[in-house]
Formats: C-alpha cells, sequence, structure tokens
C-alpha cells in the first residue's frame, strides 16, 4: 500500500475533499438549478407547467410586485446586524480580555439559547413584548407608557427579534478573532505612549477584522431570507419581509414560478452583496489578519 499511495497521492486531496463536493452537489447545487428551471415555468398546479428559457416573465413580474418586501428585508436585516454588532463586540472584548476564569462560563451563556428552539424563543418574546405582557404590562401599571402604546406589530419588533436569535452568530467569530490577538502587540502600543483608544483603533480593531466580517455575514445572510420573527412578531402586511412571501408563494398559494424566481433572486442579489462586501474589506487582508 505505501509505493501506492506515494504513486498516488496527488489523489488524496481530491479524497478528502470528494464527501463535501458530493454533500453541496446534492443539496446545493442541485437545489438550485431545480429552482432555477422552476423560475422559467409557466402554467398552474392545476393546468401543468411548461418550461421556456425565454420565459422571464416570472422575474420582472416579482421585481415589480414585490420591490418593497426586498427593500424592506434589506434594511430589517441590515439595521438587526448594526444592532447585533453593537450589543455583540463590547460582548465579545469583555469576555476575551475579561472574563478571566469565567470565560467558559461566559460562552455557554451566549450560545444558551441555541439550546432552546428557534421557534419557542421567538415565540416566548411574543409574549414579553405582547400588549399586557411581562414588559409592557408593567411599564403601563407604573404609568410609564400610554395605554395604547404597543411593540408587538412593529419595525422595532421584528428588528429586535432577529438581532436577539442572531446574536451568537456575530458574538463568538469575533470573540475567536480577539481571542488569537497577541497581547504583546497590545502592550508594545502603550510602550510606544499611544493611548488605549488609539491602540484599539490602530490595533485591536484592524485584528479583529475577520471575526467581524465573519459575524456580519453570518448575521445578514440568515436575516435577509428570515420569516418567523416577521410572521409572529410582525403579524401586519407592513413588517412583511420577502421570507413571508416566499413561504406563501410556495405553500399557501402554491404558486412555484414566482416563489422560485424570488427565491433565485434572493440568493443571487446574497452573492452579490456578499462579493462586494469581500471586495471592500480586502479579502487578503482579512485572511492575512486570520492567520
Amino acid at each position: 500500500m505505501g509505493p501506492l499511495l506515494r504513486r498516488y497521492r496527488f489523489l488524496v486531496p481530491y479524497l478528502l475533499l470528494a464527501p463535501g463536493l458530493i454533500w453541496l452537489t446534492l443539496y446545493y447545487v442541485y437545489p438550485a438549478i431545480q429552482m432555477f428551471i422552476t423560475s422559467l415555468w409557466s402554467g398552474s398546479i392545476s393546468q401543468g407547467y411548461t418550461f421556456s428559457f425565454a420565459n422571464w416573465t416570472n422575474y420582472t413580474e416579482a421585481l415589480d410586485r414585490y420591490s418593497e418586501q426586498f427593500i424592506r428585508s434589506i434594511v430589517y436585516a441590515a439595521l438587526a446586524t448594526l444592532l447585533t454588532f453593537a450589543i455583540a463586540f463590547p460582548l465579545a472584548y469583555t469576555i476575551a480580555f475579561r472574563g478571566g476564569r469565567y470565560k467558559n462560563l461566559l460562552l455557554f451563556l451566549v450560545i444558551a439559547p441555541f439550546f432552546t428552539s428557534f421557534l419557542l424563543r421567538v415565540i416566548s418574546w411574543r409574549t414579553i413584548l405582547g400588549d399586557d405582557g411581562l414588559l409592557l404590562g408593567m411599564l403601563k401599571n407604573l404609568g410609564a407608557v400610554p395605554e395604547d402604546f404597543r411593540v408587538l406589530a412593529t419595525p422595532l419588533a421584528v428588528i429586535t427579534g432577529i438581532a436577539y436569535n442572531f446574536l451568537p452568530f456575530m458574538t463568538l467569530p469575533i470573540y475567536v478573532s480577539l481571542e488569537k490577538i497577541d497581547r504583546r502587540l497590545l502592550e508594545a502600543g502603550q510602550d510606544l505612549y499611544a493611548t488605549p483608544l488609539m491602540t484599539f483603533r490602530k490595533v485591536t480593531f484592524p485584528l479583529a477584522l475577520p471575526g467581524i466580517f465573519a459575524g456580519t455575514l453570518l448575521t445578514f445572510i440568515p436575516a435577509m431570507g428570515d420569516y418567523v420573527n416577521a410572521e409572529l412578531l410582525g403579524q401586519t402586511p407592513d413588517t412583511r419581509m420577502i421570507g413571508n412571501v416566499i413561504q406563501n408563494r410556495f405553500l399557501t398559494n402554491n404558486d412555484y414560478p414566482t416563489a422560485a424566481a424570488l427565491s433565485f433572486i434572493l440568493m443571487a442579489g446574497i452573492l452579490v452583496a456578499v462579493a462586494v462586501y469581500a471586495r471592500l474589506l480586502g479579502t487578503e487582508e482579512l485572511t492575512s489578519g486570520a492567520v
């Protein structure tokens, strides 16, 4: 076996990649191709569908009809990502630099919500933010807010719900980047008479960029396609996101071509946004910073 392995050792990397490539082909590439084909169908579920490469009206009609939901999804996802970053970076920084012997406990508390179903977490927030719930009910009894004040069925409820559910996805990558920073670099900044703020701006933050890059992607991408928070916390047409439209087109109206066109537009748009984002930050700098 030794000589045989040496003779065909150039095949070893491909053999190691084979399981992952097969998995991606079966569960990503093939469904994406099928979704693209479905998006070019015309007809109905009762009359049957016909396929034509010239049938691009599903895309134009989907964009014209649901452009508002697309824009709302981008805005909600961006605001939720910014809110998550504003909470996650100080949290990750505190754990990495001030956590001490409690680091493991604090990290466990960050991921503890994952031990509960995503749906149950959203329903819990719906109960907490209810008009007479634990939070608003107490504030209304104290006279701190008007009786008709509400949080549910507002953009605030949807954005905060998304931010809460995806907070660990932002916190953990940033923590890993901060934890890997050589503390001698910070000491060198102090020896060169840099203020703590300057050291943070010139050393800590740039070295944390790989984690910030990963965290923002892990938050923004699923937030764009999220529909559970908008469905349970938004509850109104004015807070519906594109994920709600796709779910409704697929499962309620059985409008497979439109739903597939919307899904393909969403996927293509996210891929373009990620490519531009990586280009703006500089993938080479991020890679070198992560080493």
